[in-house]
């Protein structure tokens, strides 16, 4: 009757709870509005998707129109007035050129780097609300043993009074009892300090959240060989790529500095107005229009080495920037490595960890028993309620593991999208409104 009577109150519980819950895609979709470090992201874009127009501008006409007006003689009679407009056309700018090819590839690393921002934010985001979801378990799981370490308290009181158990029993459950409530405060602060953590990410105290459903089963990593992932990751992760666009950006720097020996061309047209009036001689009065186009070119000859020394820099960055791709390389195989073997191990403690809670739960049946027939002490009761309540907030913690585990192996490939998180929420308790 009492265990009936319990597991009606946490029905109404969770259910009371996820009548106002929110699940992790919505989270997911408060953070995308609210998260600083996204929006900054956001904005960094923005600013790279200019670096291209800039650089296309060096290869394209340049239009000015200037003058100048001015007085003076004798009682600042003699006025003279000019302007002109002048058109330049760069032909020959190899350094340009290799500006512009060089600004299309700061173009690609911004969109690479929002890419990773967005993934991380995913990241993030889950990683939030399963430590939510954990305090929380750990928290209802240490009340929920309070109570039934006061059960058992109560019981050890009764019988000492009435002479079937000794005081240390009544003492073994005291003892218990206090322990579970130092840990009970502990897990109530940890909860505060991960809802606090999700708080930061939305900008908004969270919600009820969604949890997992009782019993859910996860599935392994397809494909299920661990050097397809690794493979991947070393090719398709966002960080490989992002250096992989800083290396051919700094071929691209050794090539626009090497072009500081050759010449340079620019096509120039003008069209100049003079006019001066108020001298006193007179053939200096007079008003014109000047038409000219030509070729202006340059051949630098001697500039201080400086060219050369920035070729040899450009030519040490390159060096970086490939020993930076390799490093960034092996970091996406390693982290696709943990996250794999994370996510399989997660699923094997997970097949153990539920064979364990029926264990427990028969051991805690067996003991409570034999407590009552006498054939058992109070603390192989309370021993094995720690067990069976530690076996549960165990399994709870490797499931999210797992889950999270999951996200990290496509976020090590490059490949974690919204429709991942959506995959999750199907397994999550649905939110009734």
């Amino acid at each position: 009757m009492r265990n009936t009577l319990m597991a009606s109150l946490i029905a109404s519980a969770l259910l009371a709870a996820n009548a106002h819950a929110v699940d992790l895609v919505q989270t997911y979709q408060q953070a995308l509005a609210n998260d600083p470090v996204y929006t900054s992201a956001r904005y960094a874009l923005s600013a790279s998707n200019e670096s291209s127009i800039q650089g296309r501008a060096a290869l394209l006409p340049v239009v000015g129109f200037g003058g100048n007006y001015s007085r003076a003689g004798e009682s600042w009679k003699t006025i003279t007035n000019n302007y002109s407009l002048q058109l330049t056309q760069p032909l020959f700018r190899p350094a340009y050129w290799q500006q512009y090819q060089e600004s299309k590839l700061s173009v690609a690393a911004g969109e690479v780097k929002f890419a990773q921002a967005v993934q991380d934010l995913m990241l993030r985001v889950s990683q939030a609300y399963f430590d939510t979801l954990t305090a929380q378990d750990v928290l209802a799981t240490l009340q929920a043993q309070k109570s039934a370490i006061a059960e058992q308290l109560a019981s050890a009181k009764r019988n000492f009074e009435v002479g079937t158990a000794t005081i240390t029993d009544t003492n073994e459950a005291q003892a218990s009892y206090d322990l579970v409530i130092a840990q009970e405060i502990a897990a109530s602060n940890n909860l505060e300090v991960a809802r606090n953590v999700l708080q930061q990410i939305i900008g908004k105290p969270p919600a009820p959240l969604a949890t997992l459903r009782p019993g859910v089963q996860l599935s392994a990593p397809q494909p299920a060989a661990i050097e397809s992932w690794v493979s991947s990751a070393e090719e398709q992760n966002f960080g490989v790529v992002s250096q992989q666009i800083a290396l051919d950006s700094a071929k691209y720097e050794i090539k626009k500095n090497r072009a500081g020996h050759l010449p340079t061309v620019d096509l120039v047209a003008s069209r100049a107005h003079s006019d001066v009036s108020g001298s006193p001689i007179p053939f200096y009065n007079i008003s014109q229009m000047n038409n000219s186009i030509g070729v202006q070119w340059t051949i630098p000859l001697y500039a201080g080495g400086a060219v050369n020394s920035s070729v040899r820099q450009a030519v040490a960055l390159e060096d970086k920037a490939r020993s930076d791709l390799e490093s960034a390389r092996r970091s996406a195989a390693l982290n696709a490595r943990q996250a794999y073997l994370g996510v399989n191990s997660g699923l094997a403690q997970i097949k153990a960890y539920e064979a364990a809670e029926i264990s427990s739960q028969s051991s805690l049946d067996s003991n409570r028993l034999g407590y009552q027939v006498g054939v058992r002490i109070n603390i192989d009761v309370l021993n094995a309620q720690q067990q069976l309540f530690s076996t549960r907030r165990d399994l709870a913690k490797a499931r999210y593991d797992t889950l999270m585990n999951s996200l990290k192996l496509k976020s090590a490939v490059g490949t974690l999208k919204e429709e991942d998180l959506q995959q999750i929420n199907a397994l999550l308790t649905p939110a009734v409104y």
